[in-house]
């Protein structure tokens, strides 16, 4: 049996020069980073999820802040060519500006992929999460509110507010819609209300958010006190893994390309 590369524990400088010798292409699985260890914890199973699916690839992690080892470490150890690849969901700062720039001062031999974003497999995934807190997907009388995360990027506010309509395929669920925790609003309590008044009898919270941290307490927090149901967090499922491999392949033909 082959054993996946992730998480490998000698230290960078090392790991980086066997990645050189073999002429591989590192998928460096890059997080936001928490100061909640689920947070870290999380994005370290995805990246064993990544490494199961495909064994042979050199997976590694990094985070943009908080948690080690930080992005412009790994990126100034480089010493052969990768792709970074966001654990993000929304094409907003981090994705847009903070990457970007920490791959352009290094001068290394790396392209960005896209964001997770609201690709079919997680929308399914977090349809399956909702049903997992015990919704049927024919009962019509749920409203699914869509907690997210917002940004100041209208883009990708617009986005992720995508997500809600494509979560009622295949459902009689009588409508979804979308608050953000940080940002604009409205809040979860005005988007509860307005499910409300489009005739959904029973309010259940979906958080779009990859794992537990800071600001899924604060929706769990909301959905105890208002007495409504809760879903999990998209967590470090399969489906996860398998975006993540599919945005790093999208961005490798982009390298490749480039190098010939």
């Amino acid at each position: 049996m082959r054993v996946a590369r992730f998480v490998n524990h000698a230290p960078a400088t090392m790991q980086n020069a066997a990645m050189s010798r073999s002429g591989a292409i590192m998928l460096l699985l890059t997080a936001h980073g928490s100061r909640d260890p689920r947070s870290a914890a999380n994005a370290r199973a995805v990246a064993g999820q990544v490494a199961h699916l495909k064994p042979g690839l050199d997976v590694r992690l990094a985070f943009c802040e908080h948690n080690a080892p930080k992005l412009v470490d790994v990126l100034d150890g480089l010493t052969g060519a990768a792709v970074v690849t966001p654990l993000l969901l929304a094409n907003a700062y981090h994705a847009r500006i903070d990457i970007p720039a920490q791959i352009a001062r290094t001068g290394a031999d790396v392209v960005q992929a896209d964001v997770l974003g609201e690709d079919p497999r997680l929308i399914s995934l977090l349809r399956q999460r909702i049903t997992e807190a015990g919704v049927s997907r024919l009962d019509d009388r749920v409203g699914v509110l869509v907690a997210a995360i917002g940004s100041s990027d209208l883009l990708a506010n617009a986005r992720t507010r995508q997500v809600a309509p494509q979560l009622l395929t295949g459902t009689n669920w009588v409508g979804a819609t979308t608050a953000f925790v940080t940002r604009p609003g409205p809040s979860l309590a005005e988007a509860a209300g307005r499910l409300r008044r489009q005739g959904a009898r029973r309010v259940v919270v979906a958080p779009w958010f990859l794992a537990p941290g800071l600001l899924p307490d604060r929706v769990r927090r909301f959905a105890d006190g208002a007495g409504l149901a809760l879903a999990e967090p998209l967590g470090a499922h399969r489906l996860v893994a398998e975006t993540v491999l599919s945005r790093f392949d999208q961005a490798r033909s982009t390298l490749g390309r480039a190098a010939a």
